[in-house]
């Protein structure tokens, strides 16, 4: 008090009440008692689309329901197949967006509940009389006895009186069911359109396989059933089962065809559980032993409180400091989401069928195809920082999935497995680079092989297109996004080339660095755009760089959004386009002119100006002015698509487009720290401006990683010096070896930019182009 008297005199009553309120606004924020991260984690988050127009431009078409991040709020482990999840869209009866996504946040009618991987029958508790699906007995339900936490959910369904809660280990789902006082208490289980064999086994136990006779399931109940019957829908006359007639036999014991099901009948008392767990397997046998392995008992707790603890176990990885309580909401979600793929396919000596079609025994724990156009991008790097002995799991699934079918996995547009084996080796994962180089050469130079059009971009270094009858304006949703996938495939070779240099393949190294340099193949300097060409090499005409193009030159993007996917060389970007300033000057056009597009891009929403935050193509776009040596208006992009782009709808859970399987959560995650892998087969991270006081960031590798940030705040968002490593820092990036045995990011912010932090020439990120230069 006495030093208080003292400055109050010096500086004055106004100015030390001012300063008080600052230190107590700051302690307030950063010294306040730490919840657990799992706390912080909502599985709703991403299940909301934008509510401001202004951010969504111009779709959704007409007649379906806006994106809304399509995550899954159900329960489920990190990387599980095994997921229970409520399903509020009958996607048997209408299709209420591009994507068949199962829930809604905004629909209010449960319509059941998935019970586990694919295949697995869909669960619905019915108080009352019921009817067969497709058509479904729904209930609405109340939103404010919703929750959904990493491995539960629970809703309360109205028009039943009942609550349903689902939880999961590795292999199994657990439901329960809290019924009222009734004599109609019934648990329908169904195999869906698909159809399969249902049998009612005993009173406590049904089982079922579904049509294809590769997937089986095994469905015990904690307490028998009354009475039950089986069901299904035969198709009518034009084999259309949608519009045919309901078969129910009750006390009938087999069944099978479309939307085959059973019928569990109970009289229940006020309050009285059911419990319900389900297991899929290759057999009867191998359900049944994952069943009682993994879920001996009827304890539900038990197995959420170890789901919760598995889930807390990855969360706990990051602490923050700082920031919002809704910030801290938004980031423990999105890293939540950022493990939801590749997904488990069987553990280590667990049987499964592999893409050779034969059954295997795994000799590591196995997982699935990774997104690569998706995650691809960046999610990949977050699973090597936080997990790289599972990482190395997934290195070796893709690995053998290319041995198996003969061609390394693709998935759906480009060719960027390259991007994670690279960008894995060069963060110091131990593997068998020579035996993946293999399969991901052969994806580059095999014309059968899943690159799309590779004989032509081989032969002539781009890959055309070709004009529609018409060429109608907006612009038809077909072609070979032939300007695109010329971008992907030379960001691929690029990648290619320093994989095969580190192998000491010199004549590889030349070739695929040529290749690397096609993208300019496709830039029209006339207008400065990234634009198709038909087969004799002339630009497509008319061409509006607005129009978003779902296949026609451009791959789900308009020619603002292509221009930027050259993550390997922005430097030759900039040299493309004129210099640092035309460029930066290219990009302030980019994120200011409006949005006016004439066709509908549904994956197109999070609009700022032309760029798109829902749909991958320019999502590292952001992050360039850090090569236009004007590293501050990233700083400030990064923090308005945090801050406009999560989370600002009306509910609070809102993303913008789809998240595919973690990529659209990835974004935020590493964003809200502070950097974003622009290119993922880099070890560079790119800077942006973290929103928390201090991340401390627990490396797989058992290294720690903090980012602190002095005087940060909403207004406080521009980097006016740093310190890596006790070292003074001038670059707008850092690489994964500066953090690799661990390490401190400090960052000083103010409310205005210091032009003069990162902004040589010399300090910009590395791109293929430097050493041509």
């Amino acid at each position: 008090m006495i030093a208080a008297n003292k400055f109050s005199r010096q500086l004055g009553p106004l100015f030390l009440s001012a300063l008080i309120s600052a230190a107590l606004t700051h302690a307030q924020s950063t010294l306040k008692p730490d919840k657990p991260p799992i706390t912080y984690a909502n599985g709703l988050v991403g299940t909301a689309p934008l509510d401001d127009q202004k951010l969504i431009g111009n779709a959704p078409p007409p007649g379906e329901q806006l994106y809304s991040g399509f995550t899954s709020p159900g329960a489920r482990l990190p990387h599980s197949s095994t997921e229970l999840a409520p399903i509020n869209a009958n996607l048997d009866l209408s299709y209420p967006a591009g994507v068949r996504a199962s829930y809604f946040y905004s629909n209010r009618t449960m319509y059941g509940f998935s019970s586990g991987a694919d295949d697995s029958p869909t669960v619905m508790p019915v108080v009352g009389d019921w009817t067969v699906p497709p058509e479904r007995s729904g209930s609405v339900y109340d939103k404010k006895q919703e929750k959904a936490s990493p491995g539960y959910y629970s809703v309360y369904l109205d028009d039943y009186r009942t609550r349903v809660e689902l939880t999961a280990t590795t292999w199994t789902g657990i439901f329960r069911f809290t019924f009222p006082q009734s004599e109609k208490a019934n648990i329908l289980l169904d195999l869906g359109f698909s159809g399969g064999d249902v049998e009612v086994v005993n009173d406590h136990t049904v089982r079922g396989k579904s049509a294809n006779g590769k997937s089986f399931f095994i469905a015990e109940f904690s307490k028998p059933f009354q009475s039950f019957g089986v069901f299904k829908q035969v198709p009518s006359r034009n084999r259309d089962p949608l519009i045919g007639f309901s078969d129910v036999e009750p006390e009938s014991r087999t069944i099978s065809g479309p939307f085959s099901g059973a019928y569990l009948h109970y009289a229940t008392t006020a309050g009285e559980q059911v419990l319900l767990k389900v297991a899929t397997g290759v057999s009867f046998e191998a359900a049944e032993a994952r069943l009682h392995n993994e879920d001996p008992d009827w304890n539900f707790d038990a197995v959420k409180h170890k789901a919760e603890d598995a889930w807390a176990a990855k969360l706990n990885q990051v602490v923050v400091k700082g920031g919002t309580e809704k910030q801290r909401m938004l980031f423990y979600s999105c890293l939540y989401h950022s493990f939801a793929s590749p997904h488990l396919i069987a553990k280590k000596g667990e049987q499964f069928t592999g893409l050779d079609h034969e059954l295997h025994t795994a000799e590591y724990d196995r997982y699935d195809t990774v997104p690569f156009w998706d995650t691809g991008r960046n999610q990949i790097v977050l699973l090597t920082l936080f997990e790289p002995d599972t990482k190395l799991d997934i290195l070796r699934s893709q690995l053998d999935r290319a041995r198996e079918s003969g061609y390394m996995a693709t998935s759906f547009h480009g060719d960027n497995a390259i991007f994670m084996y690279l960008g894995d080796w060069k963060r110091g994962l131990n593997f068998d680079w020579a035996s993946a180089y293999e399969y991901l050469r052969k994806n580059a130079m095999d014309p059968k092989g899943p690159r799309g059009h590779l004989a032509e971009y081989i032969q002539r270094g781009w890959i055309s297109d070709f004009i529609p009858k018409g060429n109608p304006s907006p612009p038809y949703a077909g072609g070979k996004a032939g300007a695109a996938t010329t971008l992907e495939y030379s960001w691929d070779d690029y990648a290619l080339a320093q994989y095969a240099l580190k192998l000491g393949k010199q004549d590889d190294y030349k070739m695929f660095l040529e290749r690397a340099h096609n993208y300019k193949n496709v830039f029209d300097p006339s207008t400065g755009f990234i634009r198709g060409k038909t087969e004799d090499g002339q630009w497509i005409s008319p061409f509006d760089p607005r129009e978003p193009y779902y296949n026609f030159m451009m791959k789900e993007a308009s020619g603002w959004s292509t221009l930027w996917l050259v993550p390997h060389d922005v430097r030759g970007l900039i040299n493309l386009l004129g210099g640092r300033d035309k460029f930066d000057a290219k990009l302030d056009e980019f994120f200011s002119t409006p949005y006016t597009a004439k066709g509908i891009c549904r994956d197109c929403t999070g609009v700022i100006g032309q760029y798109v935050q829902g749909n991958q193509p320019d999502q590292q776009a952001a992050y360039y002015y850090d090569w236009g040596g004007q590293p501050w208006k990233t700083q400030k992009l990064a923090r308005q698509i945090l801050e406009q782009m999560y989370g600002s709808d009306h509910t609070g859970y809102a993303f913008p487009g789809m998240d595919d399987q973690g990529s659209t959560a990835s974004w935020y995650a590493m964003s809200a720290l502070g950097f974003y892998p622009v290119d993922p087969s880099s070890s560079a991270y790119i800077l942006g401006s973290p929103i928390f006081d201090q991340a401390t960031i627990h490396l797989g590798s058992g290294k720690t990683f903090t980012i602190t940030t002095h005087n940060n705040s909403a207004k406080n968002m521009y980097i006016q010096s740093a310190t890596l490593n006790g070292h003074p820092w001038n670059k707008p990036w850092f690489d994964h070896a500066d953090i690799a045995n661990g390490g401190e990011l400090i960052l000083t912010m103010g409310p205005l930019p210091n032009k003069n932090w990162g902004s040589s020439p010399s300090d910009a990120p590395p791109s293929m182009s430097d050493n041509e230069q």
